[in-house]
């Protein structure tokens, strides 16, 4: 991997010029439950996203791009910090605290000179407060500015505005650092929005872990409809930019912090809770038009964008910087090495007895995605009969009514049913990871247990070291669903399960 003077040094157009380099403006924007597929660069045929296009085309789309977790708490962690969710305490878990001794990008580049900023969800859901940070981890907030009327089922944030508002409290010749934290498109749905804004529900390409019916991909339309609105935003940021002539020297990276609200996507390890779009461009100091099959994280983020800000890493991040992969000029598999991605999961929303919570761990290569389940006895989506780790929705709905017909049976149980220690999928031949191979392909499995147990233990996982129940104690500072039965103290630590 080539170092940021090498870097910067021999590819960055705007100092091949001749002009004096100049630290990075770094605008990160991040969607709300969106899935790898769902954006024209990658393929969708009805999902219009001209903005994130324009950053895939001017930059690098990385295909293989997977978020921290499959719940947007941990995973927006994960990002911020550049560690996986289980070295984060509080923070790796959904709606908990955010312990103030860990280290964030923004905060790091603030005291390096840069000036930042957040419009929209940041950090969270979960309680920074009470741990005494000054305001969100991600940023000090920009949300002033909204939108009348508001579009029903989505934010009132007029984030494009809001951004236009940073900028100009900018002081002149300070590098920035902005979060632009898009809420769509996470549930609610105006539902018929899709088909309202004329898309064409026969077009639709349901992912082959749902089932194919006019409600799914009604359910589906109004979702790509979200994404349009984030796009649209986005775009406005991205002319703003040129418009100031900061664009070239601003790295722009778009994603989203996990998978689509649909059962058998968010909240789960299958592919689809954390293959996230991903693309990134440095129009003044990378090449584009390129396209990568590397594996990238979003524990690799924060590295990259202190290394290209010159500013040390702290200890315990535990990514890698993507500098080498970005100022290549190869397409396809840039770096051998960049071969696998990790990630888990724990407490996702209050959805079992006792608020206990589902933990997972997986391990993404090219061709296979393995899932170690820690507590196979408990129910992946949550405590029947209402499964409260999947979002309520029209697919969720109708999947739970018409559960007993043959063609949804094992679509139901794979999305909502209880699921082996062990699972294994080829996702080249099996993206919706709907037949499990661990035992047909005994040494796979056994090959990436031994690679994921290796990460876990190099990374002081407490699942694998002996004191994983630690993560059941952690306090939800979102509503609680006493009905459940057992413990249900919101903000409350659970004593049976601390150290």
């Amino acid at each position: 991997m080539i170092g940021r003077r090498a870097f910067v040094a021999g590819l960055a157009p705007a100092i091949v010029r001749g002009q004096k380099a100049r630290r990075p403006n770094i605008l990160l924007a991040i969607a709300d439950d969106q899935s790898y597929p769902h954006t024209s660069a990658m393929g969708d045929p009805v999902v219009k996203t001209p903005a994130f296009d324009r950053v895939a085309e001017g930059g690098v789309l990385f295909r293989n791009g997977f978020a921290g977790a499959p719940g947007c708490a941990p995973s927006r962690a994960a990002l911020l910090t550049g560690r996986h969710i289980w070295t984060l305490e509080e923070a790796g878990t959904h709606a908990s605290l955010f312990p103030r001794k860990l280290a964030v990008y923004p905060e790091l580049l603030q005291k390096a000179g840069y000036f930042v900023g957040l419009t929209g969800k940041g950090a969270g859901p979960c309680n920074f407060r009470d741990t005494g940070w000054p305001h969100n981890p991600a940023g000090p907030a920009f949300d002033l500015v909204k939108e009348s009327p508001a579009q029903q089922g989505m934010s009132a944030h007029d984030y494009a505005a809001n951004f236009g508002k940073f900028l100009e409290k900018r002081p002149k010749g300070t590098p920035f650092c902005f979060w632009f934290g898009c809420q769509e498109p996470h549930r609610t749905y105006k539902k018929g929005i899709g088909v309202a804004s004329g898309k064409r529900l026969d077009k639709i390409v349901v992912p082959p872990y749902l089932p194919d019916t006019l409600e799914v991909r009604s359910d589906i339309a109004d979702y790509l409809t979200e994404i349009e609105h984030f796009d649209r935003h986005l775009g406005r940021m991205l002319d703003a930019l040129e418009k100031s002539g900061e664009l070239e020297n601003t790295i722009v990276v778009v994603t989203a912090d996990n998978g689509m609200s649909f059962p058998g996507s968010k909240a789960t390890m299958k592919d689809f809770g954390w293959h996230v779009p991903f693309a990134v461009m440095g129009k003044g100091r990378f090449r584009g038009g390129r396209v990568s099959e590397d594996l990238v994280s979003f524990t690799d983020l924060a590295p990259t964008f202190l290394e290209a800000a010159g500013v040390a890493r702290p200890a315990g991040m535990l990514g890698r910087s993507m500098l080498g992969l970005l100022g290549s000029t190869k397409s396809g598999v840039i770096d051998p090495k960049w071969d696998a991605v990790y990630a888990g999961r724990e407490r996702h929303s209050h959805a079992r007895r006792d608020n206990l919570g589902y933990p997972t761990r997986a391990v993404r290569t090219r061709e296979y995605l393995y899932i170690r389940n820690f507590k196979p006895d408990l129910w992946m989506a949550g405590d029947p009969p209402k499964f409260h780790d999947i979002d309520d929705g029209p697919t969720k709905q109708w999947m739970m009514d018409h559960r007993e017909e043959s063609a949804v049976r094992p679509l139901f149980q794979a999305a909502f049913g209880k699921m082996p220690s062990e699972e294994l999928y080829n996702v080249r031949q099996d993206a919706g990871c709907l037949r499990n191979i661990a035992y047909e392909q005994p040494q796979v499995a056994a090959e990436l247990r031994k690679r994921l147990e290796g990460e876990l233990r190099r990374t002081g996982d407490s699942r694998v070291t002996g004191r994983g129940d630690v993560w059941d104690s952690y306090p939800r500072h979102s509503p609680m669903r006493p009905e459940l039965g057992g413990f249900a103290e919101q903000g409350k630590y659970n004593p049976a399960f601390q150290k």
